[in-house]
């Protein structure tokens, strides 16, 4: 969907370089890796590297009420959306606030622990009843919901990496057809032992597991200092596999939609996806815009986020240019593709700071 510019007020992440907005601009401005050795003591898995976030536990974060069996999914995301409205300005009412989480199929841990449950009890109804909440995929989005009072719409979208772009999309759509004045769209993602288990089941054992959970503050009043506004998203299907053909097709829509031209783009960040599919991202970018202007993948620092990936590099983006003068005024791309056939990409104008 594309047509009226968004404004993204505010945002805040939490990821393996910390909490918060400032714990993650710090830590990909200065390009620092992430990834440290599995605690075995925690994790029931074999030895191996991740990149968590430091110090996270849901109820040392959230308090013990209402958190005994909240998974970390959940915790990530209620804690995430916590500080989000603690940076921004909440004048709607919150009938008018909604929110969109994007996921790649919610907790897996969850889900597991609950058919385990299922099966091995002596009978296949008597489950420990408080998992059933986390065990469905919009458990998180309507915990988030429920725990700051955020009545308006509550969506969750499963779009495996390209999860974030997808949320950003469905927020337009609910800004622009008056279904909500203010919306928190984003991503978020655990690690859990599953999580290692199903990549490893797949022969992705190589890969190291990200973690987090970034959301941004959508609204289309005006305001006198946005912190970047949204001008196109679209998202295509790839059915056959030819990745190159369907990022540059995607990157020129989006640029088409106001009329960008390839030199006007200060900085493209794409996914950073494994193998065949990440080489054919970057080179349908190069198709496009020049070399200079692509980043290198957050991947590389924050390890393999899947649903939360896309705003892990929107908030990249955004804490790059804080620091760059020469970004004012000029358009950033964030492009994703997902190993189940869909491309993605957003166009965002930064903004010309008051000295």
């Amino acid at each position: 969907m594309s047509g009226t510019c968004l404004n993204i007020v505010g945002w805040s992440a939490t990821s393996p370089f910390g909490f918060g907005r400032v714990a993650f601009a710090e830590g990909v401005c200065a390009g620092r890796a992430t990834d440290a050795s599995i605690d075995e003591a925690q994790w029931s898995i074999p030895a191996g590297r991740a990149c968590v976030v430091p110090d996270f536990d849901v109820r040392a974060t959230l308090g013990k009420k209402g958190t005994r069996t909240m998974n970390r999914l959940t915790g990530l995301a209620v804690s995430t959306v916590g500080d989000l409205l603690d940076a921004v300005n909440r004048d709607a009412p919150p009938e008018e606030i909604g929110l969109v989480l994007g996921t790649t199929l919610g907790s897996a841990q969850s889900a597991m622990d609950l058919t385990r449950g299922s099966l091995t009890a002596t009978e296949p109804f008597r489950v420990e009843s408080g998992l059933i909440p986390y065990a469905v995929m919009n458990g998180a989005a309507g915990q988030c919901a429920i725990w700051h009072n955020l009545r308006g719409p509550n969506a969750t979208l499963a779009g495996g990496r390209a999860a974030g772009l997808l949320a950003l999309n469905y927020a337009r759509r609910l800004l622009l057809t008056g279904r909500a004045r203010t919306v928190f769209a984003g991503s978020a993602e655990e690690y859990s032992e599953a999580r290692q288990w199903i990549a490893q089941a797949a022969g992705e054992s190589g890969r190291v597991l990200g973690e987090g959970c970034a959301m941004f503050a959508l609204t289309t009043a005006p305001v006198p200092d946005p912190v970047v506004e949204l001008h196109a998203v679209r998202a295509m299907s790839c059915p056959d596999g030819d990745w190159r053909s369907g990022v540059r097709r995607c990157v020129e829509h989006v640029l088409s939609t106001i009329g960008v031209a390839a030199d006007q783009v200060w900085a493209a960040c794409p996914s950073g996806a494994a193998g065949k599919a990440g080489l054919g991202e970057r080179a349908g970018l190069g198709d496009v815009v020049p070399d200079k202007v692509v980043l290198a993948p957050v991947t590389e620092l924050v390890g393999e986020t899947e649903a939360v990936s896309a705003m892990f590099q929107l908030a990249a983006v955004l804490s790059l240019a804080e620091r760059d003068p020469a970004s004012a005024g000029r358009f950033a791309l964030i492009t994703s593709i997902d190993d189940g056939g869909t491309v993605a990409a957003a166009l965002l104008r930064l903004p010309v700071r008051n000295s």
